[in-house]
């Protein structure tokens, strides 16, 4: 059986834990710049709906 040491050890363990960091990093991220890009066509979307529904009504847009 090979062994690698203690130091081998350390090594792997601060790899991992920077790939962890680094995925933690990410996902924060997409998070953060992910929701605008589906947020904002949303409200142009209820936007349309809203004014596609005060049509059929016919009153006039409320402020």
């Amino acid at each position: 059986m090979e062994t690698h040491g203690p130091l081998g050890t350390l090594w792997v363990s601060l790899g991992l834990i920077a790939f962890y960091i680094a995925l933690i990093w990410l996902n924060s991220l997409l998070g953060i710049f992910l929701t605008p890009l589906f947020m904002i066509p949303g409200t142009w979307l209820m936007d349309k709906l809203k004014a596609r529904k005060q049509e059929k009504t016919g009153n006039s847009p409320g402020v």
